[in-house]
């Protein structure tokens, strides 16, 4: 009875520390990524996955583990240990570097940085009866964040008006609720079935700012426009684990899981208003023609483990070009940006010197690399864009003999077009290389530990 005490009393400190935790979210960062890559669409998608799975790469769709949340396949909910529950929470920060290549007049490179700290996910898993497990799972699906200036300079605005700042900024993000139940009849199979919830709230802004008048009465107004989405869907996804190897010593596992895509059918509002003494607003418009579609995934993966390695191999397909073929956005209103396909690899190793060693600490961590390349979900002026993502971490065991953890990780990631200029309105503009470094540091607890016991006493 005292160790249930004591479990219980776990849980209830680590609830009380989420709201802390999204306090700190609010204080520390207004937006989760800095990419101008995120102006269009959802912004700049996630990568699934607890720290430890990001730290290998992201993979995981074929985990079979019964002592940490399985968040990329429902099939792993049916490994859940009978007298388990799972826990996990993460937190990631990120520093940002973009750079872009000027063509006009002399030749030059701009760059900006930004710096984010936020919660990435929260997870549990528990059992509900022999073979059969519920899992729960919060974290981020894309965010938008990025904010730039255009100055216009031409001839007829320059001789008419001056000189004008045209200014861009959006914010926001989608978020992914999912609940699922695992059933695992035997060791060798398991089978799993969930429910995924998107919502959130995405606002992208256009400023026309007179910055230099030079005619007239000098009294020229600011003209904002602010566009709003508000996204509500729901989805289902279905996962499979098939073990042909499925001893005391080593697992061998195959996984897969297909996610069903569909119409995203966001509310959106628009607005257009001047500023002078009193703001007017000029257009207020609510819509919900933006045709975007949820993609269809299928992602499959391989995995082994043993009591010193762990490693993966997985493959996402994402059929964002073929379900928004019709689909492009900013057409004839500067560079047209359309959607494509994605097929994303993911590759991961762990390994434990010695997990039993009680001597020596060092030897009983888990030192984790991994590596993910794939291509990005839009193209601008039909130039694809690509990225690579090399990852590192290690797992530090929180008691001897014990699964429960803490958990950290480094990312570093690369984006950049196929092309280094796009033509704009007979311009050459510089594509944009973004740069990131990732750091996250997770929680992984009770893995080891013995919850719903029938006490007996005489």
């Amino acid at each position: 009875m005292q160790n249930l005490n004591k479990q219980i009393f776990k849980v209830i400190i680590a609830l009380v520390l989420l709201p802390m935790g999204a306090m700190a979210q609010t204080l520390t960062s207004s937006i989760n990524t800095y990419s101008p890559y995120s102006m269009y669409g959802l912004g700049e998608l996630s990568t699934p996955g607890n720290v430890a799975m990001r730290s290998m790469g992201g993979v995981g769709v074929a985990m079979w583990s019964n002592n940490m949340v399985n968040m990329l396949n429902p099939a792993g909910y049916g490994a859940t240990p009978r007298q388990s529950f799972l826990f996990n929470f993460g937190l990631e920060g990120a520093h940002y570097q973009n750079s872009q290549q000027k063509y006009s007049g002399s030749a030059s490179e701009s760059k900006t940085a930004y710096n984010s700290i936020n919660i990435h996910d929260i997870a549990f898993q528990m059992p509900l009866a022999k073979g059969l497990g519920f899992g729960f799972s919060l974290t981020p699906y894309s965010n938008v964040g990025y904010t730039m200036y255009r100055d216009d300079v031409s001839p007829e605005i320059a001789g008419n008006l001056g000189r004008v700042r045209y200014q861009y900024y959006g914010e926001g993000d989608i978020t992914e609720v999912k609940a699922g139940f695992g059933w695992a009849p035997s060791k060798r199979f398991s089978v799993g079935a969930a429910m995924l919830y998107y919502w959130g709230n995405i606002e992208r802004n256009y400023k026309s700012v007179p910055m230099d008048v030079v005619t007239g009465s000098g009294e020229f107004s600011t003209t904002t426009g602010l566009d709003t989405y508000s996204v509500s869907r729901i989805k289902a996804q279905f996962g499979l684990l098939v073990n042909p190897i499925y001893t005391s010593q080593r697992i061998l596992t195959l996984g897969a899981t297909y996610d069903i895509g569909g119409s995203l059918s966001p509310k959106m509002v628009k607005y257009v208003y001047v500023d002078n003494i009193l703001t007017s607003v000029v257009r207020d418009e609510t819509d919900n023609a933006l045709p975007l579609k949820l993609p269809m995934q299928l992602a499959a993966g391989i995995f082994y483990q043993d009591m010193m390695f762990r490693a993966g191999v997985d493959y996402v397909y994402q059929s964002w070009g073929s379900d928004n073929t019709d689909y492009l956005e900013s057409y004839g209103k500067g560079v047209n940006v359309g959607y494509a396909d994605v097929n994303t690899f993911k590759v991961g190793l762990e390994f434990i010197p010695k997990y039993s060693d009680v001597r020596r600490y060092f030897n009983r961590m888990a030192y984790r690399v991994g590596a993910r390349y794939g291509g990005y979900y839009q193209t601008f002026a039909d130039s694809q864009v690509r990225q690579l993502a090399l990852t590192a971490g290690v797992g530090l065991p929180i008691k001897l003999f014990g699964r429960s953890s803490i958990d950290v990780g480094f990312e570093y990631g690369v984006r950049k077009s196929e092309k280094d200029y796009i033509m704009i309105n007979n311009a050459k503009v510089g594509t944009v290389k973004q740069e990131h470094f990732k750091i996250s540091l997770g929680l992984t607890m009770f893995g080891e530990d013995k919850w719903f016991y029938r006490f007996k006493f005489n």
